[in-house]
């Protein structure tokens, strides 16, 4: 009988694990990485060729809240530049904005209150700038 108790007992630390043991640490899961930030285009595109010249006062009211909007994009520094283009055959917007997806960038864009309200119309596009003035 005592070759049994000898056999239980080489056994024990095998079968029972120590009291106190600790299971080894696992490393935490690396943090994602944190989202590229791209550059994005936004063209705005007004009604008509002649916006400029003959916006109706409902028409000029929204194009205040648009300016205020981008004011305050361009605080935040996610716009980057903007303003209007004087082209002759018609003036239109230019904006470069700062946001990891396209989604992002046209979701951003289309938050403009002249965009939300059905005046204006973007098209947004992926953008390197090569050059910018600090």
């Amino acid at each position: 009988m005592r070759s049994h108790v000898r056999l239980l007992l080489a056994l024990l630390p095998v079968a029972v694990p120590t009291l106190g043991a600790q299971t080894p640490a696992t490393s935490p899961a690396p943090a994602p990485a944190a989202p590229v930030m791209k550059n994005w285009f936004v063209h705005l595109i007004p009604p008509r060729p002649t916006f400029d010249k003959d916006m109706t006062e409902a028409e000029q009211k929204l194009m205040e809240q648009h300016y205020a909007y981008w004011k305050d994009q361009f605080a935040k520094g996610v716009c980057l530049f903007g303003g209007p283009v004087l082209d002759p055959r018609g003036v239109y917007g230019v904006l470069a904005i700062r946001a990891t997806t396209l989604d992002e960038a046209s979701s951003i864009a289309s938050a403009d209150p002249s965009v939300k309200a059905g005046l204006n119309r973007i098209d947004v596009a992926e953008m390197k700038i090569a050059f910018l003035a600090r």
